[in-house]
């Protein structure tokens, strides 16, 4: 048997190797367990025109008038994650008690991830878009009120129920509640045609109740809050890289939403980051 000084040195530098192999690999499982995670992860996508993807083109002719899009974030998030299922019940005017109505089917006990955007059909924004557009400023302006009304007295219980029902339905689903961006640049609003200033400074922020709002129904019910509105800074409307659609008169539907590009630049990785996030890894690896 070697002396002891000479069985120390051999235990010191059979620990220095242990520890310079984990060193090494540490990076490399950092980026392999999100890929493991994703094939026992069930997804199903919920929600209005913003998940289905209206505005970004290629749709399924399956889907109907729901206009999903091969362009949506959901789609994009499946065909780069393959989780072990996907599905898209994601339809384009859906209101919470639609989504109650008719997407929750789709869960189940065995669901394990969980997106969804919702609220701005239940106010109307769609029709104060197209007020905006149409009429002048001081209609613009009466009919941003009202809705910002709906937004502070009605929609916090409608919210709520959704998400109740998403959280019966899923019980071990991680939700990730996405909102919605400011429509516009406002610092560029002086040099962009269309409407006045003051138009869209407020719908810019009614946007900003509404992501309010369902930002703390989000809280309340333990989801994650996904905010898409800074990945949209520098590609709203009126600025030269806009990733929303402005006003296409020949289809009023599309105008206000993300194209593909805004789907695959902001709502796409922002969601992929909530995802990501260790909290869901730690509970699709249990």
């Amino acid at each position: 048997m070697p002396p002891p000084a000479v069985r120390r040195r051999r235990l010191l530098a059979a620990v220095a190797t242990v520890a310079t192999v984990i060193a090494v690999a540490a990076p490399v499982l950092a980026v392999t367990v999100p890929a493991s995670a994703q094939s026992s992860v069930h997804y199903v996508a919920l929600g209005d025109s913003y998940s289905s993807g209206v505005g970004a083109g290629s749709y399924y002719s399956s889907s109907g008038s729901c206009d999903r899009s091969a362009n949506a974030y959901p789609a994009l998030w499946d065909a780069a994650s393959k989780p072990a299922s996907y599905t898209s019940v994601a339809c384009s005017g859906a209101t919470t008690s639609t989504v109650i109505s008719s997407q929750l089917s789709a869960l189940s006990s065995a669901t394990t991830l969980v997106s969804i955007t919702i609220g701005g059909n239940d106010v109307g924004f769609a029709t104060v878009m197209e007020t905006c557009v149409l009429l002048p400023t001081g209609s613009c302006v009466t009919a941003v009120d009202a809705a910002e009304e709906e937004i502070s007295t009605q929609l916090p219980a409608e919210l709520n129920s959704v998400l109740a029902d998403i959280a019966a339905d899923a019980p071990d689903a991680r939700v990730v509640v996405l909102d919605y961006p400011e429509p516009y640049d406002l610092s560029q609003s002086a040099s962009c045609i269309g409407l006045s200033t003051t138009d869209r400074t407020d719908l810019n922020q009614a946007a900003d109740d509404l992501d309010s709002q369902i930002q703390a129904a989000a809280h309340r019910y333990h989801d994650v809050f996904a905010d898409v509105r800074t990945a949209f800074a520098g590609h709203e409307i009126c600025d030269s890289d806009s990733w929303l659609n402005s006003v296409d008169w020949l289809d009023l539907d599309e105008s206000y939403h993300p194209t593909a590009a805004g789907q695959s630049g902001a709502y796409y990785p922002v969601f992929s980051g909530a995802v990501a996030s260790p909290a869901f890894l730690t509970s699709t690896l249990r």
